[in-house]
């Protein structure tokens, strides 16, 4: 009998433990708020600190791509990182948005159309290789870049319909609040009550959550000339920001919001270092085939 490492990718793979976090209230309410906070923090950048559209999409493209490459090297969620990543993919999402409309002259409509067909070519590429779109799976680098592509393009997707509504056709930033919040509660109440699919209603209520943060945010920041209250982006930024960091420590704390893994549970999730360990190797008789990795449930 020997005691071998497996060494293939696929089993390696499947030892990382989920990266995202269970979705639960804080979740999304974390979720508009950094949303918000991705609105309100690209005017702040651009206009207030006055690095320009250019300087701050520069920036806040590289600041990205960091946090992301810290996130794709953790082999289980971290509260601060993951949360850190939605914040700044927030930013980055409006932004692209932004240069396409400000920059380049393309339409609301026609980025929202853009984006919309990008996200559903993310989509596809997913299922077509992993053949899930579940948040629950998220275990292996690949599902991972393609949850974060899907993330980045509801993003950008929901700044551009979300100003469409709210600028382009007059409605005004509060009432464009309320209908986003309206087919929020719609999707909600097809999912509890009507059982609508699961992944189906969390990516609707995913994509529609960032033009309702958006609306929000412009709601509070925007001067009272322009439809807003006039609290400006710096106030709302902060108080924001503040909010999610008080609501991540809380999670970093108690671990709401951590998905136990499947064999976890006979222990409530909470299994020894060795334990865990053990997960990366198998007893393998010599003459016959290494057994493979234990299929996780979706």
């Amino acid at each position: 009998m020997i005691i071998a490492r497996r060494s293939t990718a696929p089993a390696l793979a499947l030892s990382m433990l989920n990266k995202v976090p269970q979705i639960t209230l804080i979740f999304w309410i974390i979720k508009i708020l950094a949303t918000t906070v991705g609105e309100t923090a690209a005017d702040f950048l651009n206009v207030r600190m006055g690095f320009g559209l250019n300087g701050t999409s520069l920036v806040m493209s590289a600041l990205f791509l960091l946090v992301l490459g810290i996130q794709l090297k953790c082999r289980r969620y971290i509260p601060s990182v993951y949360w850190t990543v939605v914040v700044v993919v927030s930013v980055v999402g409006t932004l692209i948005s932004d240069n396409l409309v400000d920059n380049l002259g393309i339409s609301l409509r026609t980025t929202s159309i853009v984006f919309a067909c990008a996200l559903a070519v993310v989509f596809l590429a997913w299922w077509f290789s992993e053949r899930t779109l579940s948040v629950h799976s998220i275990r292996t680098t690949k599902r991972e870049l393609f949850y974060w592509a899907a993330i980045l393009f509801t993003f950008a997707l929901g700044t551009s319909a979300g100003d469409l509504l709210g600028e382009a056709s007059g409605l005004g930033y509060g009432p464009a609040a309320l209908v986003f919040a309206a087919l929020i509660g719609v999707t909600a109440l097809a999912y509890f009550v009507m059982n609508m699919n699961g992944v189906l209603a969390f990516w609707i209520a995913y994509v529609l959550t960032r033009p309702l943060g958006a609306s929000m945010g412009d709601l509070l920041s925007q001067t009272h000339q322009n439809g807003g209250l006039g609290l400006g982006t710096t106030m709302t930024s902060a108080v924001f920001l503040l909010v999610i960091v008080a609501l991540v420590i809380y999670l970093t704390v108690t671990h709401k919001d951590f998905i136990a893994e499947p064999d976890d549970a006979m222990s409530g999730g909470r299994k020894s270092k060795l334990e865990r360990t053990r997960a990366s190797t198998s007893v393998v008789t010599p003459g016959t085939a290494e057994p493979a990795a234990a299929a996780i449930p979706e």
